[in-house]
């Protein structure tokens, strides 16, 4: 029998301790075996399936658990990129379906370039935006992935989860967490314009308009290819008369363009939105109680902006950066134009992934939850459990989540919480009050619910014994999560009474030092 507290001792059945040397293979082979136990390394990829673009890249993950308890989560110590692809107008088929096909195969050869097999990759993360989100599509693309189910995250992204991602994938977040300054981010793709005002890292306001880079198309005998219905509708506002297949002369695209510009450009001033802006609003007005200190730009029309593209593709993205450039050389914009890093590429690069497995004794779960549950996507309300909030002030932070997930009620949703100070009951109860107002109704999905804290089971107890809510209740504790991250709840493991918890996060291009000065 060999054992004891050290390496060099054994214990033989004389009972006496014996020590013996190590040898080379063995020290290093206990050595891999510790590391492995607090070390995880993931080969990641992130695939942006856009309206306008796709791309993808892979990337190498380390991830190291924060302290030695195995409730414990992980943290990312190092990202690399692995590989990147090239841009790829996203290919569609006449009907305007994606041209799943193709897709696929472009996605095969940047396997093939960048030296790698399906099964070389622990975890993945795919985007869709615009177009790609329309049920037939998304529909399409997820069977692109269909092996690759329990690796993949899959999120349609709406309006205000993209302000949220351009943020973040930009680098702009990581500038305004580095500086404490107010920074608004404005991302500008092929069909849309997102703006994400940040403080202190944290996104506060979001919104989106119908302006981009390619909301006109023109072959090389100036004929139109591509007219979207934002297009037209500046073109009615301005007495042009646009037609698909028609020709369309330079003076009228700088007239779109200067129109469309001018939109933007009144969103940053934060002035009221009127004629064509109220016209192609896609969300509410963006929320700006104070100048942004920073104006930051991503997306396709960026590269134009940072001089990092100066060709033509015969859409309207170079004059489009030409005269918002322009509103920062003469002042009409005051804030600082910067370059965050990130521009057509302000996306994701894959997801993290770890288990953890989490005590049944401290967590509540209904008799009929439907377990095992994956890829539920996590919000996080603001509550400051700390300070004095009432059962309103919940249901509105909760609604407010899912308004920035781009995600409703009825879904399957697990509502992180961060607990401070003492359990007291009258606080408990305020809490599951909101979130009983909040998120029951006659879905048959679970009510997931989890806290950092040590409340889960008094949670759980709260929602179904005394609120008697409709929907079966997992309340989880002691697990941290964060916006954008994604939870697989596994079923409960007998006899040792415990339940595996994975947890998915969406990763973004590693910034290095952010700049902070104006861009040229």
């Amino acid at each position: 029998m060999h054992g004891g507290r050290f390496a060099g001792i054994r214990l033989h059945d004389d009972g006496e301790e014996h020590f013996h040397e190590l040898s080379d293979e063995e020290k290093d082979a206990l050595a891999k075996f510790i590391w492995r136990e607090d070390n995880i390394e993931l080969t990641t990829v992130g695939i942006d399936i856009g309206s306008s673009t796709s791309h993808l890249m892979f990337a190498k993950v380390h991830l190291q658990r924060k302290s030695k308890s195995l409730s414990s989560g992980y943290i990312v110590v190092n990202r690399t990129i692995l590989w990147k692809s090239s841009i790829l107008l996203t290919p569609f088929l006449p009907d305007n379906s994606i041209d799943a096909g193709r897709l696929n195969r472009f996605i095969q050869d940047a396997y093939r370039a960048a030296g790698l097999e399906r099964d070389d990759i622990d975890s993945g993360a795919v985007i869709l935006t615009g177009e790609a989100i329309k049920r037939s599509n998304a529909e399409a693309i997820a069977a692109l992935f269909a092996a690759d189910s329990g690796k993949f995250v899959c999120a349609s992204a709406g309006h205000h989860l993209e302000c949220m991602l351009a943020a973040q994938g930009s680098g702009a977040a990581a500038i305004s967490r580095a500086t404490h300054r107010t920074v608004l981010n404005v991302d500008i793709g092929g069909g849309t314009t997102k703006f994400a005002r940040i403080k202190n890292g944290v996104v506060v306001a979001t919104c989106a308009v119908a302006v981009g880079g390619r909301l006109i198309v023109r072959d090389a005998d100036l004929r139109c290819t591509r007219l979207d219905q934002a297009a037209q509708q500046t073109a009615d506002s301005l007495g042009l008369r646009l037609q698909l297949g028609g020709a369309i002369d330079n003076a009228a695209i700088d007239r779109i363009a200067d129109a469309l510009a001018e939109v933007v450009i009144a969103c940053i001033r934060g002035e009221p939105p009127g004629g064509l802006a109220q016209t192609l609003l896609l969300t509410e007005e963006l929320a700006m109680d104070r100048a942004p200190d920073l104006i930051t730009f991503s997306g396709g029309v960026s590269e134009y902006l940072f001089n990092r593209e100066t060709r033509d593709y015969g859409d309207i993205a170079k004059p489009l950066a030409g005269r918002i450039g322009r509103a920062f050389a003469d002042g009409r914009i005051k804030a600082a134009l910067t370059d965050p890093g990130n521009g057509i590429r302000a996306t994701v690069i894959g997801a993290s992934q770890f288990t953890v497995q989490v005590s049944g004794k401290t967590i509540h779960l209904s008799r009929n939850v439907p377990l095992p549950l994956h890829n539920v996507p996590v919000i996080f309300p603001r509550i400051a459990v700390d300070r004095p909030f009432c059962a309103d002030d919940v249901v509105r932070e909760i609604r407010a989540a899912l308004k920035r997930s781009d995600l409703d009620a009825a879904q399957t949703v697990a509502v992180a919480i961060r607990w401070r100070g003492d359990p007291y009951y009258s606080i408990l109860r305020t809490l599951a009050n909101g979130i009983a107002v909040a998120l029951d109704n006659t879905a048959a999905s679970p009510l997931i619910l989890v806290i950092d804290g040590d409340v889960g089971k008094v949670m759980g107890n709260i929602l179904e014994y005394e609120l008697k809510v409709l929907r079966p209740v997992v309340s989880v504790d002691g697990v941290q999560l964060d916006e954008m991250d994604f939870v697989d709840i596994g079923a409960l493991i007998e006899p040792a009474y415990v339940v595996p918890i994975v947890i998915k996060s969406l990763l973004f291009t590693p910034t290095l030092s952010p700049a902070i000065s104006p861009a040229s």
